[in-house]
């Protein structure tokens, strides 16, 4: 499975927080025996802990995607609905 964050929505600033993610675009596709599907979708994003923020310049597409998965995305069921399309 290849996921992908695609694109982040970000507010200027926050309360003293700059450069904050509020939703993140993502997309999970695979191909089997010649054939593709995906799934895309977007999530929104809880108001960052100012005590470990990362703003929007130093963050990892892993850190990101485990922001979604912890928000609402089920990894799993995601996937297999990938599969089930192809």
């Amino acid at each position: 499975m290849n996921w992908i964050i695609s694109r982040l929505d970000c507010k200027v600033s926050e309360g003293d927080l700059s450069d904050v993610c509020i939703v993140a675009h993502w997309q999970c596709s695979d191909t089997v025996d010649g054939y593709s599907a995906s799934v895309y979708a977007t999530c929104s994003l809880p108001s960052p802990d100012p005590t470990n923020f990362t703003p929007y310049a130093g963050l990892t597409q892993e850190q990101v995607l485990g922001w979604i998965w912890a928000n609402g995305v089920d990894k799993d069921a995601t996937e297999a609905a990938v599969l089930q399309q192809i």
